[in-house]
């Protein structure tokens, strides 16, 4: 079970994925055209001068879109981050040493957020399990695919955990961040994103005809088709618990939720959707699944973008995943 996230794409391998951070809201993720500010723990504020320069410490979530399209009344608020003691002073350049410290917040979340997957389900829990006198492969197709549930499920606690961490100083986060809401039209959204799905397929086959599986010694089917193959439907039910709902919690919460907005600090919203898809992409750590998972996670970015809503991108996400994991049962 290697890899940071799972996401499935063509013939999925055991699917891991990313957990729901924040609130529900039942509230419309929607503001009027001339944002609203609210504190921070340092402070959220906004100043433009005459040549249009952002005060330093500024961080805008969406600030490119909103900036080009002043007639949306959709849009992530703006964030300020600001040494402890350091006065409003206005500056020339618009980014300043705050571009630089966000762009450190973004690596450090990634960066730890990876780790903290492969450490966890690579050591921590194969080392509990040790300490309790069994290991994996002792186990019967349902003690492996709660196994491999207990183990998504840590992973995903402990990504947030690190998630939650780093953006505590900026607590409580404006509105609009991590927004969940059950209202709006964004089932619609969803909706059109399944009609992509057979795109996704395709581009699935293209990536293995490119990239063709590397011969090497018997590497044997995984747990999730031994379990297939077995007709356990108990440890199926388990596999597609963590194929279906944790993969799309976990993973869409960082990429979307966290990642896509923030990168919008810096690049234009369609920029942004792409190069997340590609952070997607290349957090699975499989070449057979790139052209795939790069084209999903832009259609969930959209997806996300249109209706600033994680529920939006999470079921998409999950839908898709269901349909590899029924389509593999076959």
């Amino acid at each position: 079970m290697s890899g940071a996230g799972r996401c499935l794409a063509g013939r999925p391998l055991n699917p891991r994925l990313l957990p729901p951070l924040f609130r529900l809201s039942s509230k419309a993720c929607s503001f009027p055209v001339k944002a609203r500010f609210f504190p921070l723990l340092h402070a959220i504020s906004l100043c433009e001068d005459s040549t249009k320069k952002w005060r330093v410490g500024l961080v805008s979530c969406f600030k490119n879109d909103e900036e080009k399209n002043s007639l949306s009344d959709n849009g992530f608020e703006f964030l300020e981050i600001r040494p402890d003691g350091e006065l409003d002073k206005p500056k020339l350049d618009p980014l300043g040493n705050q571009g630089k410290h966000w762009i450190f917040v973004i690596q450090k979340v990634m960066l730890l957020w990876i780790a903290s997957f492969w450490f966890v389900g690579s050591w921590i829990v194969p080392f509990l399990a040790h300490a309790a006198g069994f290991s994996k492969e002792s186990l019967t197709h349902r003690g492996q695919a709660l196994y491999s549930l207990l183990t998504d499920i840590a992973e995903g606690l402990a990504g947030i955990a690190i998630l939650h961490g780093c953006l505590a100083r900026f607590r409580p986060l404006p509105p609009g961040w991590f927004c969940f809401n059950l209202g709006g039209s964004w089932h619609l959204d969803v909706g059109l994103g399944c009609l992509l799905f057979p795109i996704v397929n395709f581009l699935s086959q293209i990536n293995i005809n490119l990239v063709p599986v590397l011969t090497s010694p018997a590497v044997g089917v995984s747990n999730v088709e031994q379990s297939i193959m077995a007709r356990d439907p108990v440890a199926m039910a388990l596999y597609a618990v963590v194929v279906s709902i944790c993969a799309p919690v976990w993973e869409e919460i960082v990429f979307r939720g966290f990642l896509l907005p923030s990168l919008t600090r810096y690049m234009p919203l369609w920029c942004a959707i792409i190069v997340s898809a590609i952070a997607f992409a290349l957090a699975h750590f499989n070449a057979q699944r790139l052209l795939p998972l790069v084209f999903l996670g832009m259609v969930m970015g959209a997806v996300f973008a249109r209706s600033r809503n994680l529920l939006a991108s999470m079921l998409l996400h999950s839908l898709w995943n269901g349909f590899v994991f029924l389509d593999l049962m076959k």
